[in-house]
């Protein structure tokens, strides 16, 4: 069994359990671009782990869900902020990191807004379609950062956990057989699918949580067969580690846990907790996306695409209980080059950043901005950027 560790030492145990659990087939495409060739010091590979529904900090009198900041069972989390990880040095977060906006719920909205900056009036968790396959919540424009890192030749691959597997043992289906995940699965795995990182039978994928999905341009039109040509654009999160080891990672990463591991709901059984007592509510739904992160972090942190002046993400899509100042959303960085660390801890930017920030930084970082003649996507043209979390020059 995998154990858990706040440590990068354990990288290479953490990407072998990924692989073991997850019943991979070998293969790899050792696939190298031109990439490898620059020798600037700016951001190369940036991976956005989306996580859910919990506020860094709150009112006291917000007693749920709990905050993330000092809780007990986020310890990893906080270990990446308190100084106590080993990896301080590469760590930088927010303390005023806000909502994208006054009445911008629930979840769905949030991330069409992380790719466009705006969410087009989209106040709901609905499907981009529905089961007829007429519109619902898709977008019809090619306004977003997907489609402008596609124009730009750059690459962008969408991992979503619980998609392109076997519902039956959770073993990956052959690339061939990949789809574009437009609608939401959950369920039970029948014939011994265990998930590898809490180790439940259960699945829940969420187009919700999917931002590319949204966007007819990149989710290929509500095609469900291996004929849409944006299929393989869409992977399972299983895949990641090979991708990882081969070093076919795309430029722009998303990754998105299901539903059980990014801290939104909580398995039928619990987790965590004392034996035979199990973990319930949100004391458990926290523990689950903490243990998720602790594991899939030092996988990517051990891949030559971190190294290499590689970015992580860690990303909470809205805050809960309210949309002032007051509810901060978690929100933190891991580089080689971020922000040098003060007095021996992780910088703390009391900048105030929200979604519109991070999907400016990813303009600047990938030349899809107004420098390489494309328009700031909605509302990051007034934004912030991320740059003062990160040394100078590692942006732009």
């Amino acid at each position: 069994m995998c154990k858990r560790t706040n440590s990068v030492g354990v990288c290479a145990v953490a990407f072998a359990c990924a692989v073991v659990w997850s019943g991979l087939p070998v293969r790899a495409d050792h696939r190298r671009d031109d990439r490898d060739e620059r020798h600037d010091d700016r951001a190369r590979n940036v991976f956005v782990i989306a996580m859910e529904n919990h506020n860094w900090t709150q009112p006291a009198a917000t007693l749920s869900p709990l905050p993330i900041f000092m809780n007990p069972q986020a310890p990893f989390v906080n270990s990446l902020v308190d100084g106590t990880s080993g990896i301080s040095q590469h760590v930088a977060y927010a303390t005023n990191y806000l909502n994208t906006g006054v009445g911008v719920h629930p979840s769905e909205p949030n991330y069409i807004w992380a790719e466009a900056g705006t969410n087009f009036g989209v106040l709901n968790d609905d499907t981009p379609y529905h089961v007829d396959c007429s519109p619902d919540s898709v977008q019809n424009t090619d306004q977003h950062l997907s489609a402008f890192l596609t124009k730009a030749h750059r690459t962008w691959r969408s991992y979503q956990e619980d998609t392109d597997v076997d519902l039956t043992t959770n073993v990956p289906l052959p690339r061939s057989s990949w789809t574009v995940p437009l609608f939401n699965l959950s369920g039970v795995f029948t014939n011994g699918g265990l998930n590898s990182y809490n180790y439940s039978t259960q699945y829940n994928y969420a187009a919700k949580h999917n931002p590319m999905v949204y966007f007819a341009d990149t989710n290929g039109g509500c095609n469900t067969t291996t004929s849409n040509p944006q299929r393989t654009q869409y992977a399972p999160l299983q895949q990641l580690a090979l991708d990882l080891q081969s070093g076919d990672i795309a430029d722009y990463t998303w990754i998105t846990p299901n539903q059980f591991n990014d801290m939104h709901t909580g398995l039928s059984n619990g987790y965590g907790g004392a034996v035979g007592s199990p973990n319930k509510g949100d004391r458990a739904d926290i523990a689950q996306g903490d243990n998720f992160l602790a594991r899939i972090v030092p996988l990517i942190m051990a891949s030559d695409a971190y190294k290499h002046h590689g970015v992580i993400v860690l990303w909470w899509d809205e805050s809960e209980g309210g949309d002032s100042s007051a509810y901060t959303l978690p929100f933190i960085v891991i580089s080689k080059d971020a922000h040098e660390n003060v007095n021996g801890r992780p910088f703390a930017s009391a900048t105030g950043y929200s979604h519109s920030s991070t999907l400016r930084t990813m303009q600047e970082i990938f030349a899809v901005d107004p420098s390489a003649g494309y328009p700031w996507l909605g509302a990051a043209a007034a934004a912030d950027d991320l740059s003062a979390m990160f040394k100078p020059g590692s942006i732009r």
